[in-house]
C-alpha cells in the first residue's frame, strides 16, 4: 500500500499536473493563432469605385464630391451627421454634473487650449469642408468631408488654416475613385498628430507606427499582426468604437483588451487574477513614446518673446522645439514609462465656467474617476502632460486666447505676439467676462496609454511592482504592493500569522510525539 501511494506521488500526480499545463497552453496558443489568422486576413473591398461614372468627372469643389458620393451611399451622410468625428461633441453624462456636452467644440485642453476662435486652423481634422467659426452648419450632409476618412491613395491633404477644406490642386476625381476602409494613415493622418505635430500629443500614437516592428506594437507593427486602427475601433452607422477620455465621460462604448484575448488570457493563474484589479496595458505597455519623442510640458507663460524684433525657436538635438515665441517653453521625453491611476471607465473635467482653486497645486483639466474601493476600477497606464496657462486673476477661470488668424491685427497670439490682445478677443469671442488681469497656472491633463503594446517578453514583471523600493505602483492611492508598500497594521497581522503557523505546526507535533510515545508504553 505505502509503495503504491509513493508511485501515485511521485509519479501520476506530476503527469496530471504536466497534462493540464500543457491542455491549458495548447489552449492559449490555439487562441492566439485563431487571433493571429482572422487579423492576417487582408480585406478586399466589395466594390471598385472606378466604374462608377458619377466619380468620373471633373470636380470643382469639395462639396461635389461629397454630393456624388451620398448619391449612392444615400444614408451615410445622416449617420455622419451623428457621429462626433464630425459633431465633435457627445451627450455624456458626468457624476457630480449630470448631463452635458463634451468635445473638441466645448471643452479646453492644455496643448492649444481649445478650437474657439481658432477653428480656422484647428478644424483641418475636422470631418468636414467650411468649420471656420460658431456659424458652421452641422445639419447640412454636403459639408461632411468623406475621403479624410476613406482615401485609400494615401495622397489626399487638407490645407492648413483652411477650415477643414482641402488643399487645392488635387485629382479629386482618382482620390474619389479609390475609396475604402480607413487605414492606419487617414487614422493618423489626425490622431497622429493632434496638439500641433507628430506624436505631441498621445505618446502612443504617431507616424512610426505605420512602419514600426512589433518591438513598437505588437498589434500594428508590419513584422506583428500589421493590424488597422478599425480593426479593434469597428463603427457601426459610422459610430466608432472607442474613447478619448479629454473629451468623454462615460463608460460605454470602450474598446478593451478582453473582447479579443478574454478576461483569463493566461497560462499562470496568478496573472490572470491580477485582471480583477490591474488593466492589461499596465504590464503590457511598460514604455511608450518607443520612436519619437512626446510633450510632456507646456509652458505658455513664455510665448510672445522676440529675438531681434522677430518670432523665432530653439530646437533640441532631435530636432524638436523647445521654444518657440508663438507658443513658448516644452519638455519632451522618449521611452517614457507611464504614471499609473484608478480608472473605472468615466472622467469628469474642467469647464469653461468653473472656477479655479488657487490653492491646489495643478488644475485637472480631465480626472480619470476611480478608487480601489470600487469594482470597476483598474490600474492603468497613463500620460499626464503638465503645462501652465492663463487664467483670470478675478473671476478665476481659464482663459481661452485667440490663437490663429490668417492676417496680423487681428490679435491673433501666433500672428501678434500679444497675450493682452489675444485673450481680450478670445474671451469675446466666448462672450465670457475677463476681468483685465492674467497670471499663468499649472494645468495636468490625463491621457490613458493604450497603444504600443510590447512583445510578451518584454512586459513587466514580478519586481517591477514587488519591490520595497522604486517600484511601479508605488505612488497609486491605496494600492498595498506585497514586498513594495509599507502597512504597519497588515504586515504586523501577516507577522502574527506566521508565528501562530509555526507554533500550530510545533503544538501539534509535540502532541502527536507525546501521544504516541504513551501509546508505546501502554503496550
Amino acid at each position: 500500500m505505502k509503495n503504491i501511494i509513493t508511485f501515485i506521488l511521485a509519479v501520476i500526480v506530476p503527469l496530471l499536473i504536466i497534462t493540464v499545463v500543457l491542455r491549458q497552453a495548447s489552449t492559449e496558443n490555439k487562441l492566439l493563432e485563431e487571433l493571429r489568422e482572422d487579423y492576417s486576413i487582408p480585406h478586399v473591398p466589395s466594390v471598385d469605385h472606378s466604374k462608377h461614372e458619377v466619380l468620373q468627372q471633373e470636380f470643382t469643389n469639395p462639396h461635389e464630391i461629397t454630393a456624388a458620393c451620398l448619391s449612392c451611399h444615400t444614408e451615410r451622410g445622416e449617420e455622419l451627421l451623428m457621429s462626433s468625428h464630425f459633431t465633435w461633441e457627445r451627450e455624456e453624462y458626468t457624476p457630480g454634473r449630470g448631463v452635458t456636452y463634451l468635445g473638441k467644440k466645448t471643452l479646453l485642453n492644455n496643448f492649444c487650449t481649445g478650437i474657439f476662435s481658432n477653428e480656422g486652423s484647428c478644424n483641418k481634422c475636422h470631418a468636414g469642408y467650411g468649420y471656420a467659426d460658431k456659424s458652421f452648419d452641422f445639419e447640412n450632409p454636403y459639408n461632411i468631408d468623406c475621403l479624410v476618412c476613406h482615401d485609400n491613395t494615401g495622397t489626399y491633404e487638407k490645407l492648413s488654416g483652411g477650415a477643414g477644406y482641402p488643399t487645392p490642386g488635387q485629382d479629386f476625381s482618382a482620390i474619389a475613385q479609390n475609396v475604402g476602409r480607413p487605414t492606419k494613415k487617414t487614422c493618423g493622418y489626425c490622431h497622429f498628430y493632434g496638439g500641433g505635430g507628430n506624436n505631441v500629443k498621445h505618446g502612443d500614437l504617431e507616424m512610426a507606427l505605420l512602419t514600426a516592428p512589433r518591438e513598437v506594437d505588437v498589434h500594428m507593427g508590419v513584422d506583428g499582426g500589421n493590424m488597422n486602427c478599425v480593426d479593434c475601433h469597428t463603427a457601426e452607422n459610422h459610430r466608432m468604437k472607442g474613447k478619448y477620455y479629454a473629451v468623454s465621460s462615460e463608460n460605454r462604448n470602450r474598446v478593451l483588451c478582453e473582447d479579443c484575448h478574454t478576461p483569463t488570457p493566461h497560462i499562470n493563474q496568478t496573472l490572470n487574477t491580477h485582471g480583477a484589479k490591474v488593466a492589461c496595458q499596465t504590464c503590457h505597455i511598460p514604455i511608450y513614446a518607443k520612436v519619437n519623442a512626446t510633450k510632456m510640458n507646456w509652458d505658455w507663460s513664455t510665448a510672445g518673446q522676440r529675438l531681434e524684433g522677430k518670432a523665432f525657436e530653439l530646437l533640441d538635438s532631435l530636432g524638436n522645439a523647445t521654444y518657440t515665441s508663438i507658443k513658448g517653453d516644452f519638455a519632451w521625453e522618449t521611452n517614457v514609462v507611464p504614471e499609473y491611476f484608478w480608472f473605472n471607465g468615466t472622467a469628469d473635467h474642467h469647464l469653461l465656467s468653473d472656477k479655479i482653486d488657487t490653492t491646489k497645486t495643478a488644475v485637472k483639466i480631465n480626472t480619470l474617476l476611480g478608487s480601489y474601493d470600487d469594482p470597476e476600477s483598474k490600474i492603468i497606464p497613463a500620460k499626464v502632460h503638465r503645462g501652465r496657462q492663463p487664467f483670470d486673476k478675478v473671476y478665476l477661470s481659464i482663459l481661452q486666447a485667440k490663437l490663429w488668424a490668417p492676417k496680423e491685427g487681428e490679435g491673433a497670439l501666433w500672428v501678434d505676439l500679444d497675450w493682452e490682445r489675444a485673450i481680450i478677443e478670445g474671451m469675446k469671442y466666448l462672450n465670457r467676462p475677463y476681468s483685465g488681469t492674467y497670471d499663468f497656472i499649472t494645468t495636468e491633463m490625463f491621457l490613458p496609454v493604450n497603444h504600443m503594446i510590447s512583445p510578451k517578453e518584454q512586459a513587466l514583471q514580478c519586481q517591477d511592482c514587488h519591490t520595497r523600493n522604486d517600484g511601479r505602483m508605488q505612488m497609486v492611492e491605496d494600492a498595498y504592493i506585497p514586498s513594495q508598500t509599507y502597512n504597519a497594521t497588515l504586515d504586523l497581522f501577516g507577522k502574527l500569522m506566521i508565528i501562530l503557523s509555526l507554533l500550530g505546526v510545533i503544538t501539534h507535533a509535540t502532541i502527536r510525539f507525546i501521544s504516541n510515545k504513551k501509546q508505546k508504553q501502554s503496550h
